[in-house]
This record gives structure tokens, sequence and C-alpha cells, in this order.
């Protein structure tokens, strides 16, 4: 099953903690990492007095059922030093699971698609960067719903520091 994680940090050194999430992904038996946009830096939502969020999307390949993949991101996000203090306070690792395959999940732990994907540039610029005709509701393609977060100077695409 093809699935989209997106994956934010704003404590430390956000690029090795997006870097190694993704590696930790890579490496767990039943996923494959097949795609992975951009680094985006971005200003925080919700919560706006903490340091910017450096953002990126992921496409996997994955046998698990939707719940064993969130145990799975969630065990990432503890060994990367998540604590949950506040919502959407400052994180050093968040993994969302966006959407899974045409699943429509509505749990008290998981929801997918993602009710508030398409309310955040964050998520849906680098969604559109590597899957521009994935269709993400009613028909609208992220291309298009990224369309709305064009120029946004909130959002801009971020180079790893050498």
């Amino acid at each position: 099953m093809k699935a989209y994680i997106s994956l934010g940090a704003n404590i430390g050194d956000r690029f090795s903690q997006l870097e190694d999430a993704v590696h930790m992904l890579h490496r767990l038996e039943h996923i494959k990492v097949t795609n992975q946009s951009s680094y985006y830096e971005t200003k925080p939502v919700g919560v706006t007095d903490q340091p910017d969020f450096l953002n990126a999307v992921v496409e996997i390949e994955t046998d698990l059922a939707p719940l064993a993949l969130l145990e799975k991101t969630q065990s990432i996000e503890q060994e990367l030093g998540r604590v949950r203090k506040k919502k959407w306070g400052p994180r050093t690792i968040d993994l969302d699971i966006l959407l899974y395959g045409d699943e429509n999940i509505e749990l008290e732990s998981l929801i997918i698609p993602h009710p508030r994907m398409r309310e955040r540039g964050f998520v849906m610029l680098p969604l559109a960067e590597i899957a521009p005709e994935l269709q993400v509701a009613d028909g609208e393609t992220a291309a298009e719903a990224a369309r709305a977060f064009t120029g946004d100077s909130g959002i801009v695409k971020a180079e790893k520091p050498r």
C-alpha cells in the first residue's frame, strides 16, 4: 500500500532529525521509502511563539495495517526524543500519516486522510512536489491544493547546511 507521511521538527538539529526519521522508516521491515520531498522551512501554526519548523513529506510502500504504521511512526518519535507537552508546541520530531491508499479511517487515535492537511502549506507544498497528481479530496489533486500556498512567504525551501 502506498502511504504519505509528513515530518516536522523545530527543536535541535532539525535537518538531522528529519533525516534520522526517514532512515529509521526505511530500515523498518515492511516499509520502503520510495520518494522524499525537499525540506521546507515554515512558521509555526497554532502556537506561534516557538522556533520555525523544518518540514518534509515522504512516500512509502508498506504492507503494515494503518494502526501498525501509526505505532511504528510513534516509536520513531519516541526514539528521537519527542515529548508531548503542549498541543502544537515545540518538538524534536513529528510524523503524521497523511494518506494511506484510498482508505478513510476515523478512530480516536488515527484519522486518514489527515483532517487538516489541506489547510497546511507545510504539508501541501512538499506533498505536491512528490505527488502532484495525487487525489487529496473530492477530485482535487495535491498540486491544485498546494496552489493556495504558492508565494506564501512563511514557507520556503531550505538547503541543508554544509
